[in-house]
């Protein structure tokens, strides 16, 4: 889909899934690293743990579909090199401190004097600009940064992080959305731009837009191991069973209402609960906790009836029952597990590439998005250091040649693009909001009679529920238009037939077969309309034995591996914050669409797109992955550990859950640690060398934390920062709202809302050089834009819509 396009790829670490992904998505990615090799290489583990950058698993997890090539830019022959890639490509992608490539003389004012069509993509901790941008940070102080580890552990322990760093890696993935976004603005006006894309807004995408809520008048998050805290609701969803751990997502409400009193029958009918419970009703049993008229015991108690049911089965016993009874449970899943799952072995997810240096060939995670037309190749395993310097560097590519329009005004990125969106609750939403932030017309199919589960969760405008008030859907639907029809009949069945003639995009998220029950399915919607793009995203996607399992993304992060990933070595998973497959699939989602989008911009072409939420993140997870299929091992939980260097971790600062995050990757920073803190940690035998300090790491976390705990957070973080030490509070919601960093981004802003009156809402989590994103009016109510819709766009007259209305089809 994107053969025509070159990028030059300067990033490391986690950022390095940006040139990944568009790899994957069929552009010529070339990697350029330092003569001794990028710093991906360096991280383990490594093939037969023989410490070589080319065994490098890390590297590998980020780096297939790219050719490498080894340039110093210290050299002024190094930098002309890198000026004549950047002259034939289209892309460049970077992750250096803010400022550095300025400094070389390749900044992106040089390198567009050069090239005005390049898109310069930069990724940094906290973007280009602000009081933080020149932090020193980890990927742990990030995740800090961002509030999403303030909510995730256990309530008796540090906040942890999931042992596969995140916020690179989300931040890479954003970069690759807003790359495909840029170069649709790109093909119209003939200007690339420049891509600020901050590693803390883009992992914040994880909190949900739960740290709003103290800006919504409304009870912060709580951490809760393996579940939420909401005030005094303690909301488990991990349970322990006889060889394992499965996710029971044990809420309320009408959405989640009917699985939980499914639940409740079947351990009603084994015996561990009576008829009164099984009996509660469950749909309004969230309403009354609320009010007091179900005391917060008696959720403890219908807890702990859940536990003893589910100790008493095996996770394939639980997996099974629940999928027969339609009930929201699922395996808490392990690598091994996932190598072993019927269902994508069914997909024909693994996929194996040849590693001829190695004589032997390696499964890695398939692709992110199956395409009916142009399938995802994996062309190349990851490269050797420098395998393909002599080749590049020798070519001759055309020159990218553009009109820039004229008049130097330039529209949103994606204006005109219009967007037909059938999503609900979380990840389908969340994609079709960057689409609406940058431009895009996306009108939302909802209806009475079957609302969005996100309208009935917290947190609410001041604390009060309801279906207009929530701080998610508000959120999640901002600039979108919303039409209320009752899919049911056959008149608002007509009436999307007439909006699929207008639109460009159909995204659906619902369980496979409900479209093609309402005969929209794409095979259907072609025939209306030949060039349409189709996205269905759902749990399992649209095959295989389990493709039917309806579900939410507490099920699908336990079901990819991330549940059995984050917590402490000594305890049962923690699992990630909330739904974490919802909040990470929408960058795959995206970054398909726009990859679509732009082929059929070139051929004319539609075609049809299945994602799975569950398969789509484990890229998220590659380096576990790896481990198990070259080294046999499986990735367990580390705590805030890291098998790399020590310290890193979380520690008490002086006051009431009151944490800060920090980390000491080299010696120099190490040294600069013991040198502010004062505590002759450098003269102790036990920590004076690097694999010392690994092997004692129990000790040195034990160590920082008594030093730490006298000081408050802001005063460790002039500190340390000041001598070069990543270092971050753990920022609670109160503190997100009052970030600085975030403020100069103007990522927290108040938006007027028609009942509600101004209320707090996240913008975009990157910063465009020239189509800057837009936030336009918050998530529609129901029904809002039924006659701009429907008279204004398809030209409906008086007697059609009062037709509609005594129908029951407009509602």
């Amino acid at each position: 889909m994107l053969s025509p396009y070159r990028v030059v790829d300067l990033s490391d670490e986690g950022a390095m899934i940006c040139g990944q992904m568009l790899g994957d998505l069929g552009a010529d990615v070339i990697l350029v690293e330092p003569l001794a090799g990028a710093r991906a290489r360096q991280l383990g583990p490594y093939v037969d743990d023989l410490l070589d950058p080319n065994r490098s698993l890390n590297f590998w997890s980020l780096n297939r579909n790219k050719r490498s090539v080894t340039l110093d830019l210290g050299t002024s022959s190094g930098r002309e090199s890198l000026l004549r890639l950047a002259k034939s490509s289209d892309f460049l992608i970077e992750s250096f401190a803010p400022g550095y490539l300025d400094d070389l003389g390749l900044g992106y004012q040089a390198l567009a004097r050069v090239n005005p069509g390049l898109i310069m993509i930069s990724i940094t901790p906290f973007g280009q600009h602000g009081p933080k941008a020149n932090w020193a940070a980890t990927d742990l102080t990030v995740t800090a940064a961002s509030g999403v580890l303030y909510m995730t552990g256990d309530e008796d322990r540090p906040p942890v992080h999931v042992s596969i760093p995140q916020a690179y890696l989300n931040a890479g993935a954003e970069a690759a959305v807003g790359a495909l976004i840029a170069l649709r603005a790109r093909e119209r006006d003939g200007l690339g731009q420049h891509l600020d894309v901050s590693a803390q807004t883009a992992m914040m995408m994880t909190t949900a837009f739960y740290l709003l809520a103290p800006g919504w008048n409304d009870h912060p998050v709580e951490r809760v191991g393996g579940g939420m805290k909401l005030g005094r609701q303690r909301l488990r969803f991990i349970f322990q069973c006889k060889d394992g751990h499965v996710n029971v997502t044990f809420l309320f409400g009408t959405v989640f209402g009917p699985s939980s009193r499914r639940l409740f029958e079947w351990i009603y009918e084994e015996g561990f609960c009576d008829a009164g419970t099984r009996d509660k009703d469950w749909s309004t049993f969230g309403l009354h906790l609320m009010n007091g008229t179900e005391a917060v015991e008696e959720l403890a108690r219908c807890t702990e009836c859940i536990e003893r049911f589910t100790l008493s089965h095996t996770k394939a016993e639980l997996a099974e029952g629940a999928t027969r009874r339609k009930i929201l449970l699922v395996p808490v899943n392990n690598v091994e597990d996932l190598l072993r799952s019927e269902q994508l072995k069914a997909r024909e997810f693994w996929t194996t590439i040849e590693h001829p240096e190695l004589k032997r060939p390696v499964i890695y995670p398939g692709p992110f998005a199956k395409f009916s037309q142009t399938q995802i190749q994996y062309r190349r395993r990851p490269p050797l250091l420098g395998e393909h310097t002599l080749e590049v560097l020798s070519e001759r590519r055309p020159d990218p040649s553009f009109t820039p329009g004229s008049d130097g005004g330039f529209p949103p990125a994606l204006e005109g693009l219009k967007v037909l969106d059938f999503t609900w609750v979380y990840a389908g939403p969340a994609s079709t909001r960057y689409l609406a932030d940058y431009g895009a017309t996306v009108i939302r199919i909802e209806s009475h009679k079957k609302l969005d589960a996100t309208r009935t969760v917290a947190p609410f405008k001041d604390g009060e529920a309801g279906i207009e008030r929530s701080a998610i859907y508000c959120n999640l639907n901002i600039g979108k238009y919303g039409v209320s029809l009752n899919l049911a009949t056959p008149e608002a069945r007509e009436v999307i037939k007439r909006l699929v003639t207008w639109a460009d995009i159909v995204i659906e998220n619902f369980s496979p077969k409900a479209m093609q029950a309402w005969g929209m399915d794409y095979d259907s919607l072609r025939k209306i309309k030949p060039d349409l793009i189709m996205l269905s995203a759902c749990l399992n996607g649209q095959t295989g034995p389990e493709r039917m399992l309806a579900g939410y993304g507490t099920m699908g992060a336990c079901m990819a591996g991330f549940g059995e990933l984050t917590g402490w070595p000594d305890r049962p998973p923690a699992a990630p914050f909330s739904a974490y497959t919802d909040f990470t699939s929408p960058k795959f989602i995206v970054a398909a669409l726009l990859a679509a989008l732009d082929r059929k911009r070139r051929t004319g072409q539609g075609q049809y797109i299945d994602v799975s939420q569950v398969e789509a993140p484990i890229h998220l997870l590659t380096r576990a992955v790896l481990e198990y299929t070259v080294n046999g091992r499986i990735q367990r939980r580390m705590g805030n550990g890291l098998r790399d260097y020590a310290p890193t971790g979380v520690y008490p600062c002086a006051g009431t859950e009151r944490w800060v995050a920090l980390a000491a990757p080299t010696d120099q920073i190490w040294r600069a640690l013991c040198a502010v803190a004062g505590q002759g940690w450098d003269a102790d035998a036990r920590f004076n060398t690097a694999i010392a300090r690994l092997e004692h790491r129990a000790a040195l976390d034990e160590a920082i934390g008594s030093w730490t705990i006298g000081l408050e957070p802001g005063s460790l973080e002039g500190i340390l920062q000041s001598v070069g030490v990543p270092v971050h509070r753990v920022s609670s919601a109160v503190d997100a709202l009052a970030d600085p960093q975030l403020a100069e981004r103007r990522h927290i802003i108040l938006l007027a809302h028609p009942r509600l009156g101004p209320v707090p809402v996240e913008t975009s989590r990157m910063r465009f050089s020239r189509t800057p994103a837009a936030v336009e009016w918050p998530g529609p109510e129901i029904g809002q834009h039924n006659n701009y819709v429907l008279r204004e766009l398809l030209g409906l007259n008086d007697e059609e819509m009062t037709e509609l209305v005594l129908d029951g089809a407009l509602e």
